[in-house]
């Protein structure tokens, strides 16, 4: 019997010992410390022989019993609608103060760095206002959809669902996304460099649908969307895309939308711009031509090198970023680590992602994570073993048209640097030898 318990000391002191190598080091240095294994293994065995010795209390570590296991927890509905554990505190929409002038016209970024796979949590989606959120009764919000239309009707939230409805998953990406850095790296942040792109399932109703029932007129060649905000943010949308895969989508995720995401009605305009995506939507005209509405002249449109504007750019062309190791992500020791990211294209399926650990020189072909979807997020991952040089860590996507992602050199060739919108150029994360990681440009 002694024989028996001297040999499971010693297999629960190697076990003990192995899972001490993967703490952080004060708490191995404290689970030493408590003498556990000072005896080659008796205090071990002591406990496992029912003699509980003070120091083992001190940890929540196998092989003691953690404390949350010697009580009883709160009960179900105990939070009613769900919230995150206290320990994922961190894990929030942030915003750059000094961005913009008033917190009622700004943006928030998502914590692209510690999300997991494609769908992004509704409390973690980027938000863009323009004049605040409004708070808008369901019972009193109403759809119109008038203009070159041979029926014009009025919609309630109840007419609204009564339509078939579809569900499909999208990203959203504001077309300022990185566009700080179009002249130099200024912010050491994944979340505030590139986290106003966000990635749900939305549902509703086609727009397609709607205008069908409406009728549209044969001079009919353009819709404008405007939405119940205090900005009255409205923009054109060929009558093509209308009819091809725009929806008004009342819920994300499975839930109706949140106030900040458009409640109750959106667009949701796969692969376009993100402020075409009309939120807290209440019109909806048919005309024969673009309005050259305020946010697609002076705001949302492209300068050139020559100070030309560009027009309208609604497509977001593909891009793709390296979410681990990021500034905020950094590599914790030697070895092997897992590169992984996110890639997308506003025109349709990713196809391929490169990787370069040394700044493009050499690439190596990731894999994706399945789903892989038309105009979605796309995880991407590859193994990398770090020797603890410096390295330049850098991420290229190909869409299924065959578009590459440009290096910032290129795309400086191609629009200058006079532009906010639409910065979907190579981002480097530099390494260096500690493990930290910063954000660094290369042309």
């Amino acid at each position: 019997m002694f024989g028996k318990l001297r040999r499971l000391d010693r297999d629960v002191s190697r076990l003990a010992l192995e899972e001490s190598e993967r703490l952080p080091s004060a708490e191995r240095r404290r689970f030493l410390r408590n003498g556990l294994f000072t005896a080659g293994g008796a205090m071990v065995g002591g406990a496992l022989a029912g003699i509980a010795p003070k120091a083992l209390a001190a940890t929540q570590y196998p092989p003691e019993i953690p404390s949350w296991t010697r009580t009883l927890g709160p009960g179900v509905v105990a939070d009613p609608y769900g919230v995150p554990s206290p320990f994922e505190k961190e894990v929030i929409r942030r915003n750059v103060p000094w961005l913009t002038a008033d917190k009622v016209s700004s943006i928030s970024f998502s914590p692209l760095q510690h999300l997991k796979g494609i769908i992004t949590p509704n409390g973690l989606f980027f938000e863009r206002h323009h004049a605040g959120r409004p708070e808008i009764d369901p019972q009193q919000h109403r759809l119109m959809i008038h203009g070159l239309v041979e029926r014009p009707i009025i919609l309630s939230m109840e007419d609204l669902q009564r339509f078939p409805s579809v569900s499909q998953i999208n990203f959203i990406e504001c077309p300022a996304n990185g566009g700080m850095e179009w002249r130099g790296a200024q912010l050491n942040s994944l979340q505030f460099l590139h986290g106003m792109v966000s990635c749900a399932e939305w549902t509703g109703v086609r727009l397609s649908t709607l205008l069908q029932d409406a009728g549209i007129k044969t001079q009919g060649k353009w819709v404008l969307a405007e939405g119940a905000d205090g900005a009255a943010m409205t923009r054109s949308i060929p009558l093509e895309k209308a009819l091809d895969d725009v929806i008004v989508a009342y819920a994300q995720n499975g839930e109706a939308l949140r106030r900040e995401q458009g409640y109750p009605i959106r667009l949701v305009v796969p692969g376009w711009e993100g402020n075409t995506h009309v939120k807290w939507l209440r019109r909806l005209e048919v005309g024969d031509k673009p309005w050259m509405q305020r946010e697609e002249t002076s705001k949302y449109t492209d300068l050139m090198p020559d100070g030309t504007a560009h027009g309208f750019t609604w497509v977001m062309e593909a891009k793709s970023v390296i979410t681990s190791p990021c500034p905020e992500m950094p590599l914790r020791g030697k070895g092997i680590h897992q590169i992984e990211g996110l890639a997308w294209s506003g025109r349709g399926k990713v196809k391929a992602v490169d990787v370069s650990v040394d700044g493009g020189q050499n690439w190596q072909q990731a894999q994706l994570r399945e789903p892989v979807m038309s105009k979605s997020l796309t995880r991407f991952s590859l193994e990398w073993k770090w020797d603890g040089n410096p390295a330049l860590l850098q991420s290229r996507v190909i869409d299924e048209t065959g578009y590459v992602q440009p290096t910032l050199g290129q795309l400086r060739q191609a629009r200058g640097t006079n532009s906010i919108y639409h910065k979907n150029s190579i981002q480097t994360w530099k390494v260096n030898g500690d493990g930290g990681v910063v954000n660094v440009q290369l042309s």
